[in-house]
């Protein structure tokens, strides 16, 4: 023992000193050492030649605090010295020194220098350096391979996951999060968050950046709620929970013009305060995400929303098994990884799957657009039934869905690239969340296709899969592309439609507007729907004739049942003759309006004849 401890303080004295020892240091420290342990010349002549090959330049170590360097061991060519039993010595005594040396510098934080470089280190503790190294590389190949093997590595110790937390830059930070078999311990906690200012709450402090920014040249309803905010101080949090959850959503859809003043105004932050401080509120927490999602579409703010902790908060959220929550992360860290995703995901579009980087090559696109009232997630969830509610142990297959795309059809079709986008819609505007909205089939269509776009939809064959007025929305898409060459990929890609009670040729819906509570003032979109509707009957006049010419396959679907409108009447939305668009099969289905797009269970015939339909339009994308 003593004389490990006098080696370590050998190497520490040599290693910090500035200028080389004198000749007679040799000899005095010899003898010391045989005073101390008669007999352990020979180890000791080993000591000294350690402490020769090892030194530490502070300058250096000073100079590159904080970054880590991989060297590769060198051999030397003197085959005498590789074998014998003083050779096995040395590796051993080598072995024992690099671990407390190893020990010190992580305590201290200090990286390892180039003399280091003839230490032989254990392997599994060379791959974790390699790896980062790797992850460092100028070639795009070797950065993915590295965060491949990274996110594979489930044996490690625990402080070598944390070292790679420490060490690793934003990419490969923002690589583990998109990696579905990374472990957690990858991420570092958020680093903590400022102080609040005396006498102010965090309420407090989102009103004051709500009013700090622009209100020109907004939208009506984002100045309709924040005026609405700002006016509300005097609320408890608890009333407030409701308004607040509508700000961050109204005040979510226009961030892209005040990105950088949120940032600059320490918004991050204080998004993140509200992210923990609603963690009982699910909506509120997914309209922050939101916010942060549609800051990542700017690439200059990246480096800021890593630093801030969201990656580490978003990696979390990918694991969970709230598909709304993983969805809305998905998105976040899909905007931020410009590795390996090349489109930019809007407001609005979210990706149901593939959420996590794959070497599964994406071949074609289906894309779920809702209809009235409807949703990206709720839409198309499961119909319900006791089962939903039932807590009892059941196979994965029988077990209850919130968003049957992700998880029935991406496990029958792991080469489809499935987006769900979502837009507000009204019944009347004695309902409508902003009195000042109004936006009409064609608005929204334009607004949707210039974001799908965006999200490279064009690029691929695609299968559209609409429900209600979702469909006359995709009708109106495919025909405003169809006159701009910019979109002209849209159509070219464009391989079959499928439509759940879809009102080709209006509905009912529209002429129930006296003494009923949720049609009292039918919205705009509603009054669009009317039988008598001009521009309703032209969408589906041009519409017939573009599909027949462009030899869309085409999928109808419609009910059978009414549908309870509130708890006064029962309609049946979309009779059977308005659901046909005059091309491609109609199938009845004995369900109501609202389920017609959720099938009860994975093998029922609803969602078979729709897993048929894509695999048959796309049979030949899918081969190739």
């Amino acid at each position: 023992m003593s004389l490990a401890a006098y080696c370590v303080i050998c190497c520490r004295r040599v290693g910090t000193s500035t200028s080389p020892p004198k000749s007679g240091t040799r000899w005095r420290d010899i003898r010391t050492v045989i005073e101390l342990w008669p007999g352990s010349l020979f180890l000791t002549y080993e000591v000294l030649a350690l402490k020769k090959a090892v030194t530490l330049d502070t300058q250096v170590v000073e100079r590159e605090k904080m970054k880590s360097y991989i060297y590769v061991h060198t051999v030397s060519l003197d085959k005498g010295e590789n074998h014998g039993i003083a050779w096995q010595a040395r590796k051993e005594l080598h072995k024992a020194v690099r671990k407390v040396l190893a020990t010190s510098a992580k305590i201290l934080r200090n990286p390892f220098a180039d003399p280091f470089s003839t230490v032989d280190i254990e392997d599994h503790e060379c791959a974790v350096w390699l790896l980062l190294r790797k992850s460092k590389s100028d070639d795009k190949t070797t950065r993915l391979e590295a965060v491949q093997e990274m996110s594979e590595a489930h044996h490690w110790h625990d402080y070598q996951y944390r070292l790679i937390a420490q060490a690793c830059d934003p990419k490969t930070l923002i690589g583990l999060a998109r990696s579905k078999e990374s472990d957690l311990r990858f991420f570092l906690l958020p680093p903590p968050l400022p102080s609040l200012k005396e006498d102010s709450s965090t309420e407090e402090e989102l009103r004051q950046l709500l009013a700090s920014l622009p209100q020109t040249e907004l939208d009506e309803c984002i100045q309709y709620f924040t005026s609405l905010a700002l006016s509300e101080s005097s609320q408890s949090l608890a009333a407030q929970k409701g308004l607040w959850c509508l700000v961050t959503k109204f005040w979510a859809r226009e961030i892209s013009t005040h990105c950088d003043k949120i940032e600059a105004n320490g918004g991050l932050q204080l998004l993140q305060r509200l992210y923990r401080l609603h963690k009982d509120c699910p909506k509120v927490q997914r309209n922050i995400m939101r916010i942060i999602g549609n800051m990542a579409l700017n690439e200059h703010l990246h480096s800021s929303i890593v630093r801030s902790g969201w990656v580490s908060i978003m990696a979390e959220a990918m694991k969970s098994d709230r598909i709304m929550e993983a969805s809305h992360a998905a998105r976040i860290l899909a905007n931020l990884d410009r590795e390996t995703v090349q489109e930019k995901y809007q407001d609005g579009v979210y990706v149901l799957h593939p959420q996590y980087r794959t070497s599964q090559p994406i071949k074609a696109d289906v894309l779920f657009i809702h209809g009235l009232m409807g949703a990206a997630f709720k839409t198309w969830r499961q119909q319900d039934s006791e089962q939903a509610v039932i807590e009892k142990p059941m196979e994965e297959e029988d077990r209850y869905t919130t968003c049957w795309p992700k998880t029935w059809l991406a496990k029958d079709c792991p080469a489809l690239r499935i987006i769900s986008v979502e837009y507000d819609t009204t019944l009347s505007d004695w309902r409508a969340r902003c009195p000042m909205e109004r936006k009409s089939i064609a608005f929204r269509s334009n607004e949707l296709l210039r974001k799908l776009r965006a999200a490279g939809v064009g690029d691929r064959p695609v299968v559209w899969i609409s429900h209600s007025m979702g469909g006359l929305l995709v009708k109106k898409m495919l025909l405003e592309a169809s006159k701009k060459p910019e979109m002209s990929a849209v159509i070219n890609n464009t391989r079959g439609i499928i439509f759940y009670s879809v009102p080709h040729h209006g509905s009912h819906l529209a002429e129930y507007s006296v003494n009923i509570r949720y049609l009292l003032f039918p919205s705009l979109e509603v009054k669009e729907l009317s039988k008598d509707s001009p521009a309703l009957k032209t969408l589906q006049d041009d519409f017939l004739e573009f599909a027949k010419d462009q030899n869309f396959q085409v999928l109808n679907f419609v009910e059978t049942l009414p549908t309870y409108i509130g708890s006064m009447i029962k309609l049946h939305v979309v009779p059977v003759e308005s659901a046909d668009l005059g091309i491609g099969d109609l199938i009845p289905v004995d369900v109501n309006h609202l389920n017609i797009c959720k099938p009860k269970k994975k093998d029922a015939f609803l969602y078979q004849r729709t897993l048929q339909f894509i695999r048959e339009t796309l049979a030949k994308d899918l081969e190739n």
